[in-house]
């Protein structure tokens, strides 16, 4: 290292210390009063839960009872199934979680907790550190296989509060990525082996290292937080709990290739997602952590919010240069890549919000304590988004090489009301189904591409035994194929064919040459495709083909839904000797009044005004069941066995 290398060192250590001093000092400062300190998760799921009326009610229940306490704001520690979540710190006791926390709770754990040293065991999930007398989170086995890496600050520090996030250690990685040449930087990125955590899994130092030695001009960082898939919600949970983190990544990238600009593309519709990036640049740039000269290193980057419109598409990333520069969201032909030409004509690197996220902990932690993690080439962890027929839904973080039934049985909680696992759509929309015979493969890029599937961002739906398979793959590729850009032909017209035909099948219309056609096509338009959103738009049906070919055959030939799913092969129809003709529950519950009643008050549903939505169903009291659900239609009772009478007919 030369003088002038070292002199950079030299000024970047010195102007973190003074950073971090201060921020340790005011953090400090703060907590000297020993005051307990109440958490509430009040990211987009708490909200939704009802995190702002809890918090209120903490607020006013504090200032009744005339008690001192500081109520913090935090994100979302991925527990989203018993949300909303209150932590408690409270001298002499372990932070204490609290799950399903609404206002009344909230006012009793202020009253018993508080004031009277009674933990509330009722309501508890978990200590977050060991203790004699309370149950710790971590002996859960939720725990037991998750590792929070990139998620380890989200629902722990408030994500609006510089002073706190500098204490936790955001933007350590940058001062020491600073003190190297950016050269070392991308060897560091590359000994970790860390890829590209948006779906695509390339390696990420290939990306960058193409970018740095691109003679192009200035060159420009893009996180890509554009996170379409449904039910997905990875990205924006660390965009709301992290956002100095997701910051770092993006400039201690921008010093590895020489980039002055970045842009954070992240949807329109993630509202506290934008204003809490907004803020968090804000405060990095007052304190000197963006602009010009960070940290006395002579890099100098401008970071800026883009709202995206919200397109599927423009996840990929030439669709999303394509959104920024004012025109359609459409993908176009690589070579060129962005790295080489990209955003503006200028040399451009794209990762992911979880990437971005990885990089930060690699400089933090150095190479060695990622690499540690995975298996095989596939390193470090990875965030999912457990939704569907699972317990414990919300955001796990595992090593790679976890196996998908520890993922769905352990950590989420295996599935309700005692149904039987039937499958897992991993990757999200266009991600395969792959059955229970598959659960012991180990999550990472090559293993679920060679089970059908392939990682995406993060999205994971477990179905039970409800659901039917071919109904499944036709909502995800209705989903694609409005998705779709229209630019190829492939993508085009050869998802809407295969719509048509599972649309068919769902009806009873479909025929065995339909089938054999609609795995034509999809072989087809999975290799003529321009993007990824056209290439792997078939796997939904690929794999459910593959794996439940016999409800496609049920479907075809015996007009039959095993699963008593799809609405034009399966009919209501109450049981005469269940009903209590007292009761009137699923009258009221129709809304098409497809259900009468004769002088005897026997009900009897009327086929042709039914419209199969269900409500009789759940209306009908438990202790009865009179109201079933059958498939095919074929099945049903004979019209004999019913009450052979006409509307108004009082005889019966």
């Amino acid at each position: 290292m030369d003088a002038k290398e070292s002199d950079r060192g030299g000024r970047v250590r010195e102007a973190y210390a003074l950073l971090r001093q201060g921020a340790v000092d005011r953090c400090e400062a703060e907590a000297k009063d020993q005051l307990p300190i109440i958490q509430v998760g009040t990211a987009t799921c708490g909200r939704a839960a009802g995190a702002l009326e809890t918090l209120a009610a903490i607020r006013e229940e504090l200032d009744a009872r005339d008690m001192a306490g500081r109520v913090v704001e935090v994100g979302c520690n991925g527990h989203c199934y018993a949300e909303p979540l209150v932590t408690i710190h409270k001298e002499g006791w372990p932070p204490i979680l609290y799950g399903t926390v609404n206002p009344g709770i909230a006012k009793v754990l202020i009253q018993r907790f508080l004031g009277e040293d009674d933990p509330c065991f009722e309501y508890l999930l978990g200590g977050l550190e060991p203790h004699e007398i309370v149950p710790a989170l971590k002996d859960f086995p939720r725990s037991a296989h998750e590792h929070r890496s990139l998620l380890k600050h989200c629902g722990v520090i408030d994500p609006e509060d510089f002073d706190g996030a500098v204490r936790a250690g955001v933007y350590g990685g940058l001062a020491r990525a600073l003190r190297m040449d950016p050269e070392e930087v991308i060897e560091e990125i590359k000994r970790s082996k860390l890829k590209g955590l948006g779906g695509a899994g390339f390696e990420t130092w290939r990306k960058w290292q193409a970018c740095r030695q691109s003679p192009g001009p200035e060159k420009i960082v893009i996180c890509n937080a554009d996170e379409g898939d449904p039910g997905a919600f990875m990205d924006r949970s660390l965009l709301e709990g992290d956002p100095h983190s997701i910051l770092e990544g993006m400039a201690i990238c921008a010093w590895a290739v020489g980039a002055s600009i970045g842009k954070i593309y992240v949807r329109a519709e993630y509202p506290l997602a934008v204003e809490r990036v907004r803020k968090a640049i804000g405060q990095a740039e007052e304190a000197g952590l963006l602009g010009e000269n960070i940290l006395g290193s002579g890099l100098g980057l401008r970071l800026e919010v883009f709202e995206a419109a919200g397109a599927f598409v423009c996840g990929e990333e030439t669709a999303l240069i394509a959104s920024i520069e004012g025109r359609r969201g459409m993908p176009r032909l690589r070579p060129p890549y962005p790295a080489d030409r990209g955003l503006y004509g200028r040399p451009t690197v794209i990762n992911n919000v979880k990437t971005f996220a990885s990089v930060q902990r690699i400089l933090e932690e150095g190479w060695e304590a990622f690499e540690r993690l995975g298996v095989g080439s596939t390193r470090g962890t990875t965030v999912f988004a457990l939704a569907g027929k699972v317990m414990n839904t919300g955001l796990v973080e595992v090593p790679m090489g976890t196996s998908l039934r520890q993922l769905v049985f352990e950590m989420g909680g295996g599935i309700p009301d005692g149904k039987r696992f039937k499958a897992v759509q991993i990757g999200g929309p266009s991600g395969g189904c792959l059955p229970e015979s598959l659960l012991d493969t180990p999550i990472g890029f090559k293993s679920l591409r060679e089970a059908g599937a392939m990682m995406g961002s993060g999205g994971m739906v477990v179905l039970d035994e409800g659901n039917c398979m071919v109904e499944t793959a036709r909502f995800f590729l209705d989903f694609t194929q409005k998705e779709s850009c229209g630019k190829c032909t492939f993508c085009r017209i050869g998802t809407q064919q295969m719509l048509v035909i599972l649309e068919d099948i769902c009806r009873g219309e479909g025929s065995m040459e339909q089938l054999d056609l609609l795995e034509s096509l999809a072989e087809d338009i999975r290799l003529g495709s321009l993007c990824n959103l056209g290439k792997t738009a078939p796997n939904p049906i690929l794999t459910t083909i593959r794996h439940f070919r016999d409800e496609y055959e049920a479907h075809v030939l015996e007009k039959r839904c095993p699963a008593k799913v799809c609405t034009a092969l399966t009919a209501h129809y109450i049981l005469p000797d269940k009903c209590e003709r007292s009761c009137d529950a699923c009258v009221g519950s129709c809304p098409t009044e497809a259900i009468w009643v004769n002088a005897k008050r026997i009900k009897v549903i009327d086929q042709a005004l039914c419209i199969q939505c269900g409500a009789c169903v759940d209306a009908c009291p438990p202790q009865y069941q009179a109201v079933v659900r059958i498939s095919p239609l074929a099945d049903l009772p004979d019209r004999g066995e019913q009450p052979k009478q006409e509307k108004g007919d009082d005889e019966g």
